[in-house]
């Protein structure tokens, strides 16, 4: 493979090259068709990864130091283990600097976090990107069948879109909602113009008038906000039944509400009780902007990696990589990106990972399970290294 020439001017950090740099392993990753075959792509997943951290490091200068900072070299990405020696970026070093391996021009759509943590970290996608993450995720979708041409009447329990609003939670639920074709949405936050009014009434209306209906209902929102509704329609004595084929789509954490964070079988038992619900009819989300790959939970709710991504946890303190059912911090992989280098990225989600055949659904990919944020107090970053410590941080 031929590597682009450099030229000489240079702009916020992204060196501008001429020539083409094509990622064929990327291509042929994401258009894999079994969707958790992680044995039979290991391979490919490797020379993906290979071909994206070699452009990032001759096309983004902020990147190259960190590798170099770490005495990383791309050319020492030899082979499948390798992967987990590339030193991961912290999502906590995103919020301070931003990164980018394109001219911010040829971006195609950009994305931010909600920033509940501190300052939102803005994704910027590049045209294949979203080409390939588009393949990947209708494949996933369809995978744990929530792709349907059934008409649906949606409950979205968040954020009405607006112009104003480029949160990434905002948009996968709009994107969400066309899973099946929209009938109507009834949203909990409604724009004004100037900001959102809470819409319980209107919620609780839809509901009784959609459980009337013969199309299935979708109800799309964070965790918390469905427990909410759930204990609102406890309060009121209000038990309904939603037609058959709905379901609902979960996605996100507890955030500001872990005080008030359930148990999954309390939540079910809730969702049973006042719409009439089974558990196979609740579907969970797992992702993070920073990473472009969505983890579906499978029959049993644990999330499983599929062929487009590696997950691994690494210890808080050395950050090396931990074995299966030892706590850590939670890093993604993904070679999907050509325009930040998000390859591999560590979160502030503690987190345990699995052998496939603990799960017992039939799914042999590894899964993991996410015990909750971390306490962090801060994280410490250089520009040669971003050689993270974490401190403050006890399980």
């Amino acid at each position: 493979m031929k590597g682009p020439s450099l030229c000489v001017s240079r702009q916020q950090g992204v060196y501008s090259w001429k020539g083409s740099y094509k990622m064929n392993a990327r291509k042929k990753l994401f258009t894999q068709k079994e969707v958790y075959d992680i044995p039979g792509t290991d391979e490919l997943f490797a020379r993906a990864v290979k071909e994206n951290v070699e452009w990032h490091y001759q096309n983004c200068l902020e990147y190259r130091k960190i590798l170099n900072g770490q005495m990383f070299s791309p050319e020492t990405l030899n082979s499948y283990e390798d992967i987990y020696r590339l030193p991961p970026v912290p999502t906590l070093y995103l919020k301070q600097q931003r990164l980018l391996s394109i001219p911010e021009r040829r971006l195609r759509f950009k994305s931010t976090t909600t920033g509940t943590t501190g300052k939102p970290v803005e994704v910027g996608f590049d045209a294949g990107a979203m080409a390939l993450g588009l393949c990947m995720l209708t494949r996933m979708l369809s995978r744990h069948g929530l792709l349907s041409r059934h008409p649906a009447n949606y409950i979205m329990l968040g954020y009405q879109p607006s112009r104003h609003n480029k949160m990434g939670a905002a948009r996968t639920a709009k994107g969400a909602s066309y899973l099946a074709p929209p009938l109507h949405r009834e949203y909990a936050l409604v724009a004004t113009g100037e900001g959102y009014d809470l819409n319980i009434e209107g919620i609780s209306m839809a509901l009784a008038r959609y459980s009337q209906a013969s199309a299935p209902v979708r109800i799309i929102g964070f965790p918390a906000y469905f427990y909410f509704m759930l204990k609102k329609l406890e309060q009121e004595g209000i038990a309904l039944k939603l037609p058959e084929r709905s379901l609902v789509i979960l996605g996100g954490g507890w955030k500001q509400f872990s005080a008030q964070k359930v148990g999954k079988e309390e939540l079910f038992q809730l969702a049973g009780e006042r719409l009439g619900l089974v558990e196979g009819q609740i579907k969970e989300f797992f992702g993070v902007v920073e990473h472009n790959v969505p983890y579906i939970s499978c029959e049993n709710h644990h999330f499983h990696a599929p062929a487009f991504s590696r997950v691994a946890v690494r210890d808080i303190r050395t950050m090396a990589p931990v074995g299966y059912g030892e706590p850590g911090l939670l890093n993604l992989i993904t070679p999907l990106l050509k325009s930040m280098p998000l390859v591999s990225i560590v979160t502030d989600d503690l987190a345990i990972l699995r052998e496939g055949q603990e799960c017992g659904c039939g799914n042999a990919a590894p899964w993991f399970e996410v015990l909750g944020r971390a306490g962090l107090k801060g994280i410490r970053t250089c520009a040669a290294g971003a050689g993270s410590i974490l401190e403050g941080v006890r399980i």
